[in-house]
């Protein structure tokens, strides 16, 4: 996969970090494809943080004098 989940919305990606942890969490998988399925869920979860926070940035909020302020 690599990080080319630039596009993905976070819902596309925390799909994908489910299908990593199918794969985990599977009997016969050997040493290191789990060390490849774990690195691979890092980058899906550091994406995931990524866009969160630029998500978090954007919402707006509005205070006790009824005016918008960024949150």
């Amino acid at each position: 996969m690599g990080l080319d989940e630039k596009g993905l919305t976070l819902e596309e990606a925390f799909e994908k970090l489910e299908e990593t942890i199918e794969k985990l969490e599977a009997e016969g998988i050997t040493l290191e494809d789990s060390f490849k399925e774990y690195k691979q869920g890092m980058e899906i979860l550091k994406y995931c943080s990524d866009k969160i926070d630029q998500v978090e940035k954007k919402v707006l909020k509005i205070d006790g004098n009824g005016e918008v302020n960024e949150f």
